[in-house]
């Protein structure tokens, strides 16, 4: 029974550690096309702890996947990431956002075309509206028009498929509506 009870310790106390640790972490909400991609290069960013697909930005609740789809719902599809402040910060993410995908191109990312794959920062609070305006002008300094639209519209809403998430650490795929490409000097 000993034995059973020490084992047992072992599965708790590391998730009771890890669930206190949680107050001190940080979210950030980045729509970019299709949630697959964004995912993808954020889940590889020193930091980020967690990441979630699923919408933001729209007017109706709890919105399923079929319904985001008509482009009705006003959401795009969106990455809740969850991050650690002493590893790394919000504007570190920013870019990040802005280097893997086309933030001139309205409603649409590669060929995925309509409003729920427009370029979107859903910002939590004054301090993310801040870097986020920051790094657009930074951008458009740069010769970009950049359409990323900025909203304080954050309720976020998790995918109901388990399909979605962490869609290409599943299928062992890459991106093919996102790339990497340095904007930033």
């Amino acid at each position: 029974m000993r034995r059973l009870y020490y084992f047992a310790l072992t599965l708790i106390i590391p998730f009771m550690t890890q669930a206190q640790d949680s107050s001190r972490y940080e979210r950030a909400l980045f729509a970019s096309g299709c949630y697959w991609g964004t995912e993808y290069y954020l889940q590889q960013a020193q930091g980020v702890i967690d990441t979630r697909v699923g919408y933001a930005g729209g007017h109706v609740e709890n919105p399923s996947y079929r319904e985001v789809t008509t482009g009705r719902t006003g959401h795009a599809e969106t990455v809740e990431v969850t991050y650690d402040p002493e590893k790394t910060d919000y504007e570190t993410l920013t870019r990040l956002f802005f280097n893997t995908h086309d933030p001139t191109q309205v409603n649409r990312q590669g060929p995925d075309i309509g409003n729920q794959y427009r370029s979107a920062i859903f910002y939590l609070n004054e301090k993310q509206k801040q870097i986020a305006e920051k790094l657009i002008k930074e951008l458009e300094a740069r010769g970009l028009k950049v359409a990323t639209e900025l909203s304080d519209n954050a309720t976020f809403y998790v995918e109901e498929k388990d399909y979605h998430h962490d869609y290409y650490q599943k299928t062992g795929g890459t991106p093919y509506c996102h790339a990497f490409e340095q904007k930033f000097e």
